[in-house]
Formats: C-alpha cells, structure tokens, sequence
C-alpha cells in the first residue's frame, strides 16, 4: 500500500507541474490576451491558426540559439511579434499590449517609444494567429512568436 500511495502522489505532482508548466502558454491563453485588447478598440477577435503556429514554432526553435530579438535565420517583422524573457506566453501578449499608451490614434505615430508589437496585436484585418514560445538554449529566459494573418502594419495604414 505504501508504494501505491507514493506512486499517486508522484503522478499527482507530474501533473499538476505539466498543467502548470503549460497554464497561459495554451492556444487559448494566447487568442484570449490579444482578443481583449481588440475588443478595447472595438476591433474583431482573432482565431487560432495551426499553420501559423506550426511557422512560429520553427521560427522559436531557429531562435532559440542566440535568443536574439534582432537576428535570426528568420524575420518577417510584417506578420510577427516576437519576445523574449521570462514570460509565459500571455505575458509576452501583454507586454506587447502595454504598448497601447504610446500609440497616439489622432496621428497614427508613436510617442517616445516603439508601439509597432501593439499594432499587429490590434490590426484589424487580422483575423488568425499562432504562437508558439521556447526555451532559450543559454539562459533562462524564453522566446515567443505570434505570427498573424493577414498581416499588418503597413506603413500609413491604420490598425483600428
């Protein structure tokens, strides 16, 4: 009786780290974050894409090498968000949604900073999403890529 209890517990503790471990890095997690700050701007919600995640994916594990934010094997900077540190990845959504107080709509510029992650968050063409995140290879931080389609952010174009 004692090994069975033990194993129990053993099995209850695996997967309660496996729920944990993936609790705000599901598709959903990540289509709810950006559908939040849609519906803030009266823009429609995104859907999830597993083509786009399957892109993303590809893109995090080229990355994860060098965990660079400015090179990689990859950059489609006019369909993607990218982030890293240690985020889950609806914290990298809302990192990239702190943005939004930066964004000036009147004259469709950004103040004192880069709001551009924002914008493909809220762009209002888009309608699907995938993401994918990744471990970085020599430090504790993670990589996360949101790719979108269709993508935005064209320059003179407004998101919303």
């Amino acid at each position: 009786m004692g090994y069975s209890h033990n194993m129990s517990l053993v099995y209850a503790i695996l997967i309660a780290f496996l729920h944990f471990s993936y609790a705000q890095n599901a598709p959903q997690d990540y289509v709810n974050a950006h559908n939040k700050a849609r519906k803030e701007v009266g823009v429609g919600p995104v859907k999830w894409d597993d083509r786009l995640a399957k892109l993303a994916e590809y893109e995090v594990n080229q990355r994860k090498v060098n965990c660079s934010l400015l090179q990689g094997p990859t950059f489609y900077m006019d369909c993607e968000n990218l982030a890293k540190g240690e985020l889950t990845g609806a914290e990298a959504v809302n990192l990239w949604n702190s943005k939004k107080d930066v964004y000036d709509y009147k004259s469709n510029t950004c103040r004192n900073h880069v709001c551009f992650r924002y914008i493909m968050v809220v762009w209002r063409k888009t309608t699907h999403i995938g993401c994918a995140r990744a471990k970085c290879n020599q430090s504790k931080n993670w990589y996360v890529v949101c790719r979108y389609d269709p993508p935005g952010k064209y320059r003179g174009g407004r998101p919303y």
